[in-house]
């Protein structure tokens, strides 16, 4: 049941803490049920804060077990102790110390925040409010401080113990079977960041030397004998570290560098400092186990998390409003380190799929919210796209607007003028306009303002003046608390494409050209080009300059000669795409109409000459590959039928295939190879575009096609190949399929992370049938709801991943998944409320589908006892 008495926190209303910790002395007795945690507090009041406040220490589910004063006892009257807080009527006016003993059970902890115990290893995660399930304290990021740590764990089932910073101490507790370590942090820093690991952990261990010359000791734990499966996550720390350096001039400031992957984390990795800790589906790979795309994630992920070491850790963020600032800033960093160290087209097209995938969605329904929200209930609900993605985007976006050389001089500045600070929005654009000497008050709009804009280009050639006339015009839809918005700053990279390619810019009007960038500041504009003596294709929005919504009114004939022309990786496929989707579009219209839906042939002719031309494979996967399902949508925006929308894509797949079937064959079996496999760029990318082959075969061809599949299936030496052709004979349903997947379980049972791909696989099936094999999985003995990394696989694959199957029109996806968010809900809230976040988009489906959503929505809201996370959900799904 929703609950009234849930708190909202307001930017507005922050003030600093009225009291500082300079430093923390935690002795740590690890116990599975048991833990007890001794904290030595050396606190100050805060000249910020207010004179003689009471001292208010966070907790949750807690156990004080003593409590004592500089020393001395504290009498019952002068505090007041909860499971929840901890408060200090009249503290101190000069410095003093807290020692506060509680007692906490890791076992019993299924919420996996704070300490706890999963496959006998000892583990943290304290981001966002995790530390105070651990002891009372300032549990706040701008609270920071130096901390010391000593472990003390049973030697035989916990011989390894880590902690932040650098190792001072180890050795034996005399007359027991335990032993102790002492670690510290000489760098300031909150509580969210405090990490702890302990538990018998296998090692590979590697060196790092500076450009400074400093040798830097690093060490990846995971489980015992999985060990070679974390070689590649080794050389992308060192491939990191040294990017960081030569890019950023970002040295690492530690004697070690520790990585620890454990198999229950309910995020993807935590930054913690010194100390990162691992969802292991993101440490380890072998050929056998991982495609592709996981070593992609893993070599992206490890950059992200190393990368916040210095945008995140050394400089944090004042308030979690400002979570942004560390988020949106490092993914921006992790994105150039992928593009520079792949392909950057490749890199760019895949993260703009995933912007609008993922934060398009969020930006156009009920849980829409500003880069950097005004108010929230849950924090832990804020960890979204519009953070994490549109904040990658705001970075790229000034970096476009200032110039390559002040966006370096701005970073310079932040680093050397925030270091050991928690920092806001506010100060790091100021370090920026100090660099360029240009006011950014207008582009700040970017974080406080959400939804996507939209604007609309519409261009005239007159070929007697020859000039180009463009009109400009933006606009953004209403969004929840924010019913009116102003218009944006917004860089639009810009080409006129003739026939022999981009033609010269000069332009006159309402705004000014920046070498290839018009910078749109108001709701309408013109601008005009010059000595333009044929007719263009408008080639707008480049490398996706801004993060908005482009209508161009382009004519197919227009888009298919950028397809083959454009000067830009990104916009050449956008214009492909952009055919694919208008023709989708249409093909929904016949379904729902009753009619065959029919496709443009010179679609078709764009895609073969994509798969003939020369040039980089990863790339030409990308031009042919189908929009998705949420991809048209999205384009639809409202009365959505994903039942139909299936239907078109299967309809214009299988014509695809059917087509270019002898193209596809021919490509298919020349990029067969016997070559030793490796997760290189080039490798990756030939395989891409053979199983994007695969794929189109089993649409087109059939059973001719799944014979095929189930080749590769037979055949493959990689994960890749071999998921790919289990996905393409999803194609072509029937006892080949079936076959091909007793063959993958009974091969990987005993492999989670493969496991995993195989409940993935099942949950996006098409096909009514789809619900009842998931269903029929949760009895799997391989599954259990405890466990996060299986939830995602199978549920989250479900209901984000398969439109089709959780829209279905009786509306049993909903009650289904509706069912599973209240069970999880009692066990891990954060697992729940991003199974819950599927219902995002029902405001956008056909009205019996709405209808049915709501319903499903509103029982869950009406439940007794749900968490806080659940509660903000569901509150803001309804509003």
């Amino acid at each position: 049941m929703l609950s009234d008495d849930i708190s909202t926190i307001r930017l507005e209303d922050y003030r600093p803490s009225d009291y500082l910790i300079d430093s923390v002395h935690l002795d740590i007795r690890l116990d599975p049920t048991a833990t007890v945690v001794r904290s030595l507090l050396s606190l100050r009041p805060n000249p910020a804060g207010v004179p003689g406040a009471a001292l208010v220490l966070d907790g949750e589910d807690l156990e004080l077990v003593s409590l004592s004063l500089n020393g001395a006892g504290v009498e019952p009257h002068e505090h007041a102790a909860t499971p929840q807080s901890l408060t200090l009527l009249h503290p101190p006016s000069k410095p003093f110390t807290l020692t506060i003993e509680t007692r906490v059970n890791p076992t019993a902890n299924t919420k996996l925040m704070g300490l706890y115990l999963s496959g006998g290893v000892y583990c943290t995660q304290c981001e966002a409010d995790g530390f105070r399930r651990i002891t009372y304290f300032l549990d706040r990021p701008d609270v920071l401080s130096v901390y010391t740590v000593r472990l003390e764990a049973d030697r035989a089932s916990a011989p390894i113990l880590l902690s932040n910073g650098n190792p001072l101490a180890q050795g034996d507790v005399p007359g027991t079977g335990r032993h102790f370590a002492v670690w510290q942090d000489p760098w300031p820093k909150p509580a969210y960041l405090f990490a702890l690991v302990g538990g018998d952990l296998g090692l590979i261990s590697d060196s790092f030397t500076t450009m400074s010359g400093r040798k830097v000791d690093l060490g990846i734990y995971v489980e015992k004998g999985k060990e070679p499966r974390a070689a590649y996550a080794m050389d992308a720390v060192k491939r990191s570290m040294a990017w960081d350096k030569r890019v950023f001039g970002r040295e690492y400031d530690l004697d070690v560098f520790n990585v620890v992957a454990v198999s229950d984390f309910n995020m993807g990795a935590m930054e913690n400092k010194g100390l990162n800790i691992f969802n292991d589906k993101y440490v380890l790979a072998s050929p056998e186990v991982a495609t592709d795309g996981d070593y992609a994630n893993i070599e992206g992920i490890i950059a992200h998390e190393y990368f916040h070491n210095w945008t995140g850790n050394r400089i944090t963020c004042r308030d979690w409003f400002q979570l942004c600032l560390k988020e949106g800033l490092t993914v921006f960093r992790d994105q150039e380190f992928t593009a520079d160290e792949r392909s950057r087209p490749v890199k760019r097209i895949a993260d703009v799929i995933r912007l609008r995938l993922t934060q398009f969605v969020e930006d156009a329904g009920p849980l829409a919210h500003n880069v950097r929200p005004r108010a929230y209930k849950e924090i832990n609900n804020f960890y979204t796209a519009t953070v994490y993605e549109k904040g990658a985007e705001l970075i790229r976006m000034l970096r476009t607007l200032i110039g390559t050389e002040a966006f370096a001089a701005g970073m310079e500045l932040y680093f050397s003028r925030h270091d050991g600070t928690a920092a806001t929005i506010e100060e790091f654009l100021a370090c920026f306009a100090e660099a360029s000497g240009r006011d950014l008050s207008h582009f700040a709009r970017w974080y406080d303002q959400a939804g996507t804009p939209h604007v609309v280009a519409a261009g005239v050639h007159d070929p007697a003046s020859a000039t180009y006339r463009l009109d400009l015009a933006q606009s953004t839809p209403p969004t929840p608390g924010q019913d009116s918005k102003d218009a944006m700053l917004i860089p639009l990279r810009i080409g006129l494409v003739g026939a022999r390619g981009d033609l010269p810019l000069k332009a006159s009007g309402d705004l000014a050209l920046q070498d290839d960038v018009l910078v749109l500041d108001r709701a309408a504009a013109t601008v005009t080009f010059h000595d333009v003596r044929e007719a263009p294709a408008l080639s707008l929005l480049r490398d996706f300059s801004a993060p908005v919504r482009l209508e161009t009114r382009a004519t197919t004939t227009e888009l298919l000669h950028l397809a083959k022309a454009d000067s830009d990786p990104f916009n050449r496929w956008q214009a492909l795409r952009t055919v694919m989707t208008a023709e989708l579009t249409r093909a929904v219209a016949a379904v729902r109409a009753g009619q065959e839906p029919t496709f443009d042939a010179a679609l078709v002719d764009a895609v073969g000459h994509a798969l003939a031309e020369p040039g980089e494979h990863a790339y030409t996967a990308q031009l042919i590959a189908l929009p998705s399902s949420s991809d048209i949508a999205r384009e639809l925006s409202q009365d959505v039928d994903p039942d139909a929308i299936r239907q078109a894509l299967t309809a214009l797949g299988s014509l695809i295939g059917r087509s270019l079937f002898a193209e596809f064959t021919e490509t298919w079996q020349e990029l067969s190879t016997s070559e030793a496999y490796s997760p290189d760029a080039r490798q990756a990318g030939s395989r891409a575009l053979r199983n994007q082959c695969l794929s189109y075969l089993c649409q087109g061809l059939g059973e001719a096609g799944a014979a095929r599949a189930s080749e590769q299936f037979r055949n493959a030496a990689n994960m890749t190949d071999r998921l790919a052709a289990l996905a393409a004979l999803t194609h072509v349903q029937g006892p080949a399929l079936e076959a091909a997947l007793a063959a993958f379980e009974a091969r990987f049972v005993d492999d989670p992370l493969a496991l995993d791909k195989w409940f993935s696989l099942q949950a996006t099936m098409p096909g009514r049938p789809t619900l009842d094999r998931v269903k029929a999985l949760l009895q799997h003995p391989k599954f259990s709801l405890r466990t996060p990394n299986r939830v995602y696989a199978l549920l989250s694959a479900f209901a984000h991943s398969n439109p089709s199957e959780f829209h279905r029109p009786d509306g049993a996806g909903y009650d289904f998944i509706a069912d599973l968010v209240v069970a999880i809900d009692a066990i891990n809230p954060q697992v729940a409320s991003r199974l819950m976040s599927a219902f995002r988009t029902w405001r956008t489906l056909e009205s019996g589908r709405q209808s049915l959503a709501h319903a499903a929505i509103r029982r869950v809201a009406a439940m007794p006892g749900l968490s806080r996370d659940i509660s903000d959900i569901a509150e803001r799904a309804l509003g």
